[in-house]
């Protein structure tokens, strides 16, 4: 799978986030620090135009960017703060990009949630909600 990385911020937890998906298998590009919601827009762009499967947004609150994200039709953001968040949101609502704020990530939370994240994919069960998504989106 690959993951476009972009964040507010250079901090540290980003790039062991890229070493731990990298670690996992996969490809990464970590796009440069840009102002949040530019950054979170180029994301989730780059979801939606199928340069990568999945987007990973950052910034102090990780709320700023999961609301720039989700503003790009077809994108279904969620701010993750623990790992069952995160299997929820891909279980329940196919969620392609994972938001998470800079302030209260460790290195071990983060590696949790992005695992969660991994580990879980869309089991069907929401259809119906999705497409009321959809459809608010035209």
């Amino acid at each position: 799978m690959k993951f476009a990385i972009g964040t507010d911020e250079d901090r540290t937890v980003v790039g062991a986030i890229a070493a731990h998906l990298k670690e996992r298998g996969h490809d990464v590009d970590v796009l440069p620090v840009k102002a949040w919601a530019e950054i979170a827009t180029e994301v989730a762009r780059a979801v939606v135009e199928k340069k990568v499967d999945q987007g990973i947004v950052c910034c102090w609150t990780g709320t700023g960017v999961t609301m720039a994200a989700n503003k790009v039709r077809g994108i279904r953001a969620a701010l993750c703060t623990d790992a069952q968040t995160a299997a929820g949101a891909r279980k329940w609502n196919d969620a392609n990009v994972l938001g998470l704020s800079l302030r209260l990530l460790s290195e071990p939370i983060a590696k949790e949630i992005v695992d969660a994240w991994l580990d879980s994919s869309y089991a069907g069960s929401e259809d119906a909600s999705l497409e009321i998504i959809r459809r608010s989106e035209n």
